[in-house]
């Protein structure tokens, strides 16, 4: 009988087939993708500096906007103030014209009342910013006093203001109506006696 050739080679066996993909081991960035990332990163420092300034000046800006709008807005309202003050100044003229007319004792009822209101009305403008300038016997300044008479005279300094026809106001430094004086002006040749020195 022909003997029956048998097989007995190992066979092999396979692993196990787990399911999971193999993972690919993390390869280290190279130089080039490191400088590149830096740039990027600049870039947007950079980029963000700039919106930050550009902020700072927006801002800026509007504060000095914000700054220019109040002031104008007050100085138009000073305007319109000093305008209503600067029609009131003859009712306060009429007042005084008609305190300075009447001081008769019949008058003298009539008077205390006048003169109440008339302190009130002047008390209530001073508030707003007027400023009454009764000059007398200060020196002419021609950016606050009209004169309307010049008097020779060598018993006062040349210039100075002798009488007060009509005072002057301002409202916040910025004349409405000049006062109208008299001034005293040196003789023609009046020599300024010189002050006496005391001998060593």
């Amino acid at each position: 009988m022909a003997d029956r050739k048998t097989n007995d080679a190992p066979k092999s066996i396979a692993p196990p087939d787990s399911g999971a993909a193999a993972v690919p081991e993390a390869v280290p960035p190279s130089e080039a993708e490191g400088r590149q990332g830096d740039d990027k990163l600049a870039k947007v420092l950079a980029e963000f500096e700039e919106l930050r300034q550009t902020l700072v000046r927006r801002q800026a800006d509007f504060e000095n906007y914000r700054k220019r709008v109040e002031r104008e807005r007050a100085e138009d309202s000073r305007r319109a103030i000093a305008r209503v003050i600067e029609g009131l100044i003859p009712v306060l003229d009429g007042f005084e014209h008609a305190l300075a007319a009447h001081r008769e004792a019949a008058y003298e009822d009539y008077r205390k009342g006048f003169e109440l209101i008339y302190k009130q009305l002047l008390g209530n403008l001073k508030r707003l910013g007027l400023e009454r300038h009764d000059p007398a016997a200060e020196k002419f300044n021609p950016h606050l006093h009209q004169a309307m008479d010049r008097v020779e005279s060598a018993d006062h300094e040349d210039g100075t203001i002798l009488e007060v026809y009509q005072p002057g106001y301002a409202f916040h430094g910025r004349v409405l109506r000049p006062a109208l004086v008299r001034v005293a002006v040196h003789p023609a040749g009046h020599v300024k006696p010189r002050e006496s020195k005391l001998a060593n």
